[in-house]
């Protein structure tokens, strides 16, 4: 796949995006393609679709949350991936990462930034709405985050970051994380195999038509 190759949109904020993060690489091997990473604002999709966090949604349901955290583990054997750590400064104010996830591939270091970001919030969770622990974080992890931090505060990497907010509601999305397969939408880790499922199904349709 190319000009549609599946589209993963997540915020940095969303545990479950970074799960999927450390899912995808399999995927991606499997099968022979790469996943586009689409930063989005996930506090500006929950705005426009009226929707909330899974912690606060949750909050005061019995037995749900705890079924959650079954699920994830299960998630985690099944992908094989590194469990995340709960951020205790959760939740996050995530704007200022997903400012500079589009300054990053603007520079051309986003995939690096990505792994650090994910890392910095969800494997050694830090306070990373503090631009203090945000500077410190990303420069341990050997990014120039002073040339991305400037370039994020440009009015077209803002700009960038709406147009992808808003794109992905007008899409159908409501939430992080998100997967488009060309025109299907899937939401959630819980839906990969689906992803993965309908990835090869629309990559053997290809094949027929090229054959």
């Amino acid at each position: 796949m190319t000009a549609k190759n599946p589209q993963f949109l997540f915020d940095f904020g969303s545990p479950n995006a970074y799960l999927s993060h450390e899912a995808i690489p399999a995927i991606e091997q499997r099968i022979g393609i790469k996943f586009e990473y689409v930063p989005i604002l996930l506090g500006g999709i929950f705005k426009a679709t009226n929707n909330n966090s899974p912690a606060e949604s949750l909050a005061g349901i019995k037995n749900k949350p705890e079924f959650q955290a079954l699920e994830t583990e299960r998630f985690v054997r099944r992908f094989q991936v590194k469990p995340y750590a709960w951020n205790p400064f959760f939740p996050v104010n995530t704007l200022n990462l997903m400012r500079a996830a589009i300054a990053a591939q603007l520079e051309g270091v986003f995939e690096k930034y990505v792994d650090a970001a994910f890392h910095h919030m969800w494997v050694e969770p830090k306070k990373m709405d503090d631009p203090a622990v945000f500077r410190e974080a990303f420069l341990s992890s050997g990014i120039d985050i002073d040339r991305v931090i400037a370039r994020a505060q440009q009015e077209d990497v803002k700009k960038k970051l709406i147009e992808n907010t808003s794109d992905a509601v007008a899409r159908g999305s409501f939430g992080s994380p998100t997967f488009f397969v060309g025109n299907e939408i899937f939401f959630g880790k819980d839906s990969l195999r689906d992803v993965e499922e309908e990835i090869v199904a629309q990559l053997n349709v290809a094949r027929r038509k090229t054959a």
